[in-house]
């Protein structure tokens, strides 16, 4: 049978010369690069699933598909692997600017994988160890250069680490160790017996001592994504997330609320943009940071004659321009356009339940 034809020596550690040369036979294995390909479809295909933990914080699930592919076609395969799923991933499933050196951390993160697993007695610290080299050398401080090259070159911005990364690759690896080793477990037999995989799985035994250190690792990790979650919610400004809709609706509702707040300009001739909008955990309030114009009708007028003009004439980019286009702004647009003469700032506090004013600070200009 085939599976008795391959090599199924094991190797305590990826620095010797046999090692290497069983790896590089691997690209000449049609079988083997079948499998590599199968590997790929899948890695692909799963890139867009994501599993939601806490605010922007998600899960991926490739990285069980990357974690078996490699141990079993070996370094070699896997440093080709990742350079086409990083490739072929993004002309599927495109995001942003296509940028080529994020090709180098999809095949880190494979060649890694490799080099702890690849034709080596599977264990639980093995697994371990594998997923914090990735989660830690290649996601953080591996991606983050290549994140400031990007930022620098594609979109022209400076690039400080994301928080959001760290949580999420180093609280996060001990459950992606417990998932690796339950699915490991139920995967190797049969793939050892197919001629694919040569190790057996007396290493995936829980332990009292591997259940207390991951449990420890764990317990660690939810208390780090707690910690993110609360930092998060009180740091955030939660108008970065309205629709048009909820923008619009809710700069009339401050504009009634600062209307009244003693300006002599009438209500219906003067905006409130919200800037941002903060709470906290328990806190019952919505803070909203207030930029307050008064319209300049003249103007006004003569730009939505321009507009319905363009729109007439069917031109391109051309947009309605009106009251609802002044209240539906964000703060930066609304800075941008000459209707609009600032007139006053401040906060105002608001139930986020009722919308009901709480406090108004508002210093007219």
């Amino acid at each position: 049978m085939v599976q008795n034809r391959r090599n199924t020596q094991l190797f305590r550690t990826p620095f010797c010369r046999e090692y290497w040369r069983l790896a590089f036979l691997e690209m000449k294995n049609p079988r083997m690069l079948v499998f590599a390909a199968m590997i790929l479809a899948l890695r692909i295909a799963l890139k867009p699933v994501k599993i939601p933990i806490v605010a922007d914080l998600n899960e991926n699930v490739g990285f069980i598909v990357n974690a078996f592919g490699s141990m079993v076609y070996g370094p070699v395969v896997a440093l080709l692997s990742g350079a086409l799923s990083d490739a072929l991933g993004f002309l599927l499933f495109p995001s942003g600017v296509y940028f080529p050196a994020f090709m180098i951390t999809e095949m880190a993160g494979s060649f890694v994988f490799a080099l702890f697993l690849y034709r080596a007695e599977i264990s639980i610290p093995r697994l371990l160890l594998s997923r914090f080299c990735i989660c830690f050398f290649v996601n953080v401080v591996l991606a983050y250069p290549i994140w400031v090259w990007y930022y620098e070159i594609a979109l022209g911005k400076s690039y400080s680490i994301a928080l959001i990364r760290i949580v999420k690759n180093l609280a996060l690896f001990p459950i992606e160790t417990v998932i690796l080793t339950v699915l490991f477990r139920h995967i190797l037999p049969p793939f050892r017996h197919l001629g694919y995989a040569v190790s057996e799985t007396d290493g995936l035994q829980f332990t009292r001592r591997h259940i207390a250190l991951l449990a420890g690792l764990t317990l660690l990790g939810a208390c780090t994504i707690g910690g993110y979650f609360v930092y998060d919610y009180n740091t955030r400004s939660f108008s970065a997330d309205y629709t048009p809709a909820q923008r619009l609706e809710m700069n009339r509702k401050m504009n009634d609320i600062a209307a009244a707040e003693g300006t002599d300009v009438p209500s219906d001739e003067m905006v409130t943009i919200i800037e941002s909008a903060h709470t906290s955990i328990g806190n019952p309030n919505m803070t909203y940071a207030v930029t307050i114009y008064r319209i300049d009708m003249e103007r006004f007028s003569a730009k939505q004659a321009e507009a319905e003009t363009a729109l007439a004439e069917h031109r391109e980019n051309a947009k309605p321009y009106t009251m609802d286009t002044l209240h539906g702004y964000s703060r930066t647009p609304a800075s941008k356009d000459d209707a609009l003469i600032p007139i006053g700032h401040g906060t105002i506090v608001a139930n986020r339940e009722t919308g009901e004013k709480v406090s108004a600070d508002i210093q007219w200009e």
